[in-house]
């Protein structure tokens, strides 16, 4: 793999974005790259030396990135690192545990709450981080229970979990027990505390694993890592109920797929979903009045193992991690027919996250 280079000082003017990685022979850390206005990709360089940093995430303010390690310590346990953001570099700040092993995903809310999914923990961690980008230790754990079906479902998994921009909820996302489970936060005992409806079950076999709010407030969308499908979340009252599910794959895929990450483009008209193994972009168009998913196509990623993609500030571009390819591409998103048109690539050493 060639060598990521430092940009010339013309090369600064676009659109920054981290990339959060697996670390190893080819990876140090997270890493800097900029999108420019016309689609093309720079970087910056490495940002920040630390361990399988697969998850990052921003603070609402720009000013911190917090990052997970995806690790198993002695007790079983990873962590969580906050950075401020300082030019092309992250000046570290702070680390607590993420109170499971393997966090393979964090969010932080706009009021400082921290949200992190242990991934062979099978929980999800709150802590918190105070203005000046500094973690808690670690306040509550939510343990999930149960399992689905068989292999990878034998117990718990949860994958994300994520802020309901409607009613504040908590939604974490659990590959393992194929549920969703809705808590909310008591901020003045700093503890997650289950709600009247505290689980809403996918399909069996579905392996939830991320999703993605309709800007509209009606309609949540749920990627299915297990059975490659996009599955429409409504919400009834208070609560939420499952609606249909929507195949990721053309029809006459025959070879391994799982999906990996879900978005919703900010008009609200079309829904991305990442394909491993078909290696693509699906493209849905949403139903505006029944929120339903209609196939709109399929992308080649140009690349292998497309993990996470990010819509750009905006919603001109998309752009994709390929994980197993050591590659990042850019795509010019069509705004009438939520097309995407390739624009560039550039290296990355086993990517897995793109943060804005």
């Amino acid at each position: 793999m060639a060598s990521i280079a430092m940009t010339s000082l013309s090369a600064q003017q676009g659109t920054p974005f981290y990339v959060g990685t697996y670390t190893g022979e080819e990876s140090q850390g997270i890493y800097k790259y900029l999108l420019h206005n016309d689609g093309t990709l720079d970087s910056t360089g490495l940002a920040a030396v630390t361990p399988n940093p697969s998850f990052v995430a921003r603070s609402a303010d720009g000013q911190y990135l917090l990052a997970i390690s995806e690790v198993s310590s002695k007790d079983d346990v990873g962590f969580v690192k906050s950075y401020r953001i300082m030019e092309d570099s992250l000046v570290f700040i702070s680390e607590s545990t993420s109170g499971g092993a393997h966090p393979c995903f964090i969010t932080v809310h706009s009021e400082g709450d921290v949200l992190v999914a242990n991934y062979t923990g099978g929980n999800v961690a709150l802590l918190k981080m105070n203005r000046q980008g500094g973690l808690s230790d670690l306040l509550d754990l939510q343990q999930h229970e149960g399992s689905s079906i068989t292999g990878r479902q034998k117990g718990p998994h949860a994958h994300s979990a994520w802020f309901d921009p409607v009613n504040d909820n908590v939604i974490a996302v659990d590959l393992g027990t194929d549920d969703l489970w809705i808590s909310k936060i008591d901020r003045s005992n700093q503890k997650l505390i289950p709600v009247t409806q505290h689980k809403l079950a996918m399909p069996p076999g579905a392996g939830p694993r991320h999703l993605d709010f309709h800007p509209n407030g009606k309609w949540i969308y749920v990627v299915n890592e297990l059975d490659c499908t996009v599955s429409l979340v409504e919400r009834e009252g208070s609560g939420y109920r499952l609606g249909p599910s929507f195949s990721t794959l053309p029809e006459d895929f025959e070879g391994k797929n799982t999906c990996a990450h879900v978005m919703v483009s900010a008009d609200g008209k079309y829904v991305y979903a990442s394909n491993r193994g078909h290696n693509s972009i699906a493209v849905f168009s949403v139903n505006k009045k029944s929120g339903e998913l209609s196939p709109a196509g399929h992308q080649s990623v140009n690349g292998r193992t497309p993990r996470n993609f990010n819509l750009s500030p905006g919603n001109q571009y998309l752009v994709v991690a390929n994980q197993d390819s050591n590659n990042i591409v850019s795509f010019k998103r069509n705004r009438k027919t939520g097309q995407l048109t390739p624009v560039d690539e550039i290296n990355a050493p086993k990517p897995v996250c793109i943060e804005f």
